[in-house]
């Protein structure tokens, strides 16, 4: 009797949210996006916030694709009503 082909499912891909650092968005401001979209308490988002400062980049979180648009484009939306440049972007994990 011949063994089932097992079809392996590959999962979607995931992606990775970044914020990157600015010379204009206040730091408060980086903070409470972070809160806000990404559910992070105050001092996670304080050591994110601290890290797209100090290297440029920092990472929100990782999400499959659609997940990880709708986040940037929030944060980008957010980020313009506040008139705050603050980049957010996503790449494959």
């Amino acid at each position: 009797m011949l063994e089932a082909e097992r079809t392996r499912i590959k999962p979607p891909p995931l992606f990775k949210v970044l914020l990157l650092n600015d010379d204009f968005t206040p730091m408060d401001f980086v903070v409470v996006v972070l809160q806000k979209f990404f559910a992070m308490d105050r001092e996670r988002a304080t050591r994110v916030m601290l890290q797209v400062h100090k290297e440029g980049i920092g990472l929100c979180g990782v999400f499959p694709k659609d997940i990880a648009s709708t986040k940037v484009e929030q944060v980008v939306s957010f980020a313009r009503q506040h008139q705050h440049p603050l980049a957010c972007v996503m790449e494959e994990n």
